[in-house]
């Protein structure tokens, strides 16, 4: 099944159960992915955004809601927080599992060698294919910055 047919039957079973926090956020998500497709179209790809791209919009999701659910957090508003982690759970049950420190370590040390990259001139080039490998399976940010302290050192 695809990750988008995933979308679809979740949302249905999330209706069926009455998971209201489900329902909205699975919508929350395929009204993204929509968005980003018509761009897609728009740049002449007519079948809209890959699934990783997909899987990268959604780490994008979990990172507003970290944030905000922070905020909420020391603002006082604990309902408020509340709601953000669970949508948060929500649009995890969508991602692959997560590499670990020694998975992602791996990872870029493969691409490097595999590419050649040499110095932090090559960052882009590295942090692409991790992107393209490894979309939704490790956090880009500390990817950067293990790649950059690989490439530096």
């Amino acid at each position: 099944m695809t990750i988008r047919g995933e979308f679809t039957t979740a949302l249905k079973e999330a209706m069926q159960s009455k998971d209201q926090v489900a329902i909205s956020t699975i919508r929350l998500i395929t009204a993204a992915m929509k968005d980003r497709d018509i761009a897609a179209r728009g740049k002449g790809n007519d079948a809209g955004i890959t699934d990783a791209e997909i899987l990268s919009m959604m780490q994008s999701m979990i990172k507003q809601r970290q944030e905000s659910s922070k905020t909420y957090k020391d603002a006082n508003r604990p309902e408020l927080a509340e709601r953000e982690e669970a949508e948060i759970k929500v649009i995890e049950r969508f991602l692959p599992t997560q590499m670990s420190e020694e998975e992602t370590g791996a990872a870029i040390d493969a691409i490097i060698a595999e590419i050649g990259a040499s110095s932090i001139k090559d960052m882009g080039k590295v942090m692409a294919e991790l992107k393209t490998k490894y979309a939704g399976q490790l956090d880009m940010a500390k990817a950067g910055g293990a790649v950059k302290a690989k490439l530096a050192g």
